[in-house]
């Protein structure tokens, strides 16, 4: 019997106050600290899916949005998107709010992929994830192309076996 989970038994949300030592010399968080931040978050996340150690394997699909400033509250939400053998794809969205102005924006959005490991540093097989809610069918059927293009980035795929990804630029039909 496999074992299957659905993506609020990964669900993790983070806060991090931005403190003068987190940002640069325009008073804005450093975009490392934030991306030390997102791979945390998204660690929690893969490892409260897999019930394994994890470690970062990628991290793709970064963008940064409206800068978060000194004395913001950074949140930070991940979800497992996608399990495959080994390894899982987490979805991280990162808000920031300046409480005493009320103000709430989305600053940034990113992929990470996680692989799940034993005590000798052995890809573990992970439980599959099944998808609810329509965002988390998108983001699920997305992910299998998403993977497919990471791995012909890393020479790990050849582009003429991504057949997720020729499917969208050749249909049948």
């Amino acid at each position: 019997m496999e074992l299957t989970k659905t993506p609020s038994h990964s669900h993790t949300i983070m806060n991090e106050l931005v403190l003068p030592n987190d940002t640069n010399t325009l008073n804005n968080l450093m975009g490392g600290r934030l991306l030390h931040w997102m791979d945390i978050v998204a660690a929690i996340a893969a490892q409260k899916h897999s019930g394994k150690t994890v470690v970062t394997a990628s991290v793709d699909s970064v963008s940064f949005g409206k800068c978060i400033r000194l004395g913001d509250v950074v949140t930070l939400e991940a979800k497992v998107s996608r399990s495959f053998n080994s390894s899982m794809e987490i979805h991280i969205v990162v808000h920031a709010e300046n409480i005493p102005s009320g103000e709430k924006f989305k600053s940034n959005e990113a992929y990470y992929t996680f692989v799940a490991l034993d005590r000798n540093g052995t890809p573990m097989k992970v439980p599959s994830l099944v998808p609810e809610t329509e965002e988390e069918h998108k983001r699920y059927d997305g992910a299998l192309r998403r993977r497919q293009l990471r791995l012909i980035l890393g020479g790990k795929m050849k582009a003429d076996e991504a057949t997720e990804l020729k499917a969208l630029f050749f249909p049948e039909g």
